[in-house]
């Protein structure tokens, strides 16, 4: 994600995505076993970002728990993501942001975790509540390229195969790291963009413009033929078919059993803005700057390594424009179809033995 507080600026259609979940992880909070000592209750946040789509929902967490147990009782709050990440802007939102779950709290504390979440992150069995937005989408890895593109649900054939597997072997991996830091009772909330059951997704109508403006770079010399082909993105979108596989056969997976899991759709806010003002050059700039914050430092490691900063700020800057410039000719909502799921981890054979 681009960094200095970009993305937190430009991602009002994660946050309304993930508005979506909120009321669930409201009630994960309410049904995670709280038992009557002192030990501290964790918060695991899986793909922060800089951490203002956070706030809500942890807010919500956070008041959900304190229902149930003393305001003086630690809440320990872990907020993970690759080591790239801006934490600084995270930790200064956390102090200064009005809207911080810190504001009013005395025994709430706020920790980072600069690494990959397909690594285990959290010791055996200490995760209370875990709560992912918007982050499980991201593969571990590239499989291969995609011909003539640079988005997942846009390739076909064979390579659409690839990456399905890859995918589904990410989210297993996923499931299986979080089962073993969940404790008994603990509960996992995911919400990420679902696509339609054929695999097709609402993003398709902006991904093809923004494909169609590296071609343009391509011919005005901006980028080589290389560099475009070597483009990908790892951003793979799950159906919620793909979200429940792993628990099919048996109806749990690593213990993990699902509580819930559905779709919706979620409320497109520039779209609404556009339709109050009919500004078309308005929302195609927002539409540009969200894909700008969100999948352009995905393309960015294709540029040739002698590319020197102002190079890739150039780069950014000239898709930017020119997505913009074709986003504006043709005005369109954005129907964007939010899958959510909530895991349970049951109690192992040695959790329901009685001490002799």
């Amino acid at each position: 994600m681009e960094g200095k507080g970009a993305y937190n600026v430009h991602s009002a259609l994660q946050a309304a995505g993930g508005a979506l979940a909120v009321p669930w992880l409201e009630e994960a909070a309410r049904r995670i076993p709280v038992d009557l000592t002192e030990r501290p209750l964790v918060i695991a946040d899986y793909g922060s970002s800089q951490g203002k789509n956070s706030l809500a929902p942890l807010r919500a967490a956070i008041s959900a728990l304190r229902a149930r147990s003393s305001r003086d009782r630690p809440l320990l709050i872990f907020h993970t993501d690759l080591p790239a990440n801006d934490f600084s802007e995270l930790f200064r939102l956390l102090e200064d942001d009005p809207n911080s779950y810190l504001q009013g709290e005395q025994c709430v504390f706020s920790y980072a975790a600069g690494r990959s979440f397909y690594r285990q992150l959290f010791a055996k069995d200490t995760v209370d509540l875990g709560w992912s937005s918007y982050a499980a989408l991201w593969l571990s890895q590239i499989p291969t390229r995609i011909p003539d593109h640079f988005y997942i649900p846009c390739s076909g054939g064979a390579v659409r195969v690839e990456f399905d597997q890859q995918a589904a072997a990410d989210w297993k991996l996923f499931l299986s790291l979080r089962a073993t830091e969940l404790r008994p009772g603990g509960r996992l909330v995911v919400v990420l963009p679902s696509l339609e059951e054929d695999g097709s997704t609402v993003w398709r109508e902006i991904m093809d413009d923004a494909n169609a403006v590296l071609s343009e770079m391509v011919a005005l010399g901006t980028i080589t033929a290389e560099e475009r082909q070597s483009m990908t993105m790892a951003n793979c979108p799950r159906r919620q078919k793909d979200l429940l596989a792993p628990f099919l056969l048996t109806g749990e997976f690593e213990r993990l059993v699902v509580e819930r899991c559905g779709t919706s759709i979620a409320p497109d806010l520039a779209w609404m803005e556009y339709e109050r003002d009919s500004d078309a050059a308005s929302l195609a700039r927002k539409r540009a700057l969200f894909f700008r914050v969100t999948f352009v430092p995905s393309l960015l490691p294709a540029l040739a390594p002698t590319r020197s900063a102002e190079d890739k700020i150039m780069f950014a800057d000239r898709l930017q424009v020119g997505l913009q410039h074709r986003l504006e000719g043709h005005p369109a909502p954005v129907a964007q179809l939010v899958g959510t799921i909530v895991v349970v981890k049951q109690a192992g054979v040695e959790s329901r033995r009685q001490p002799a």
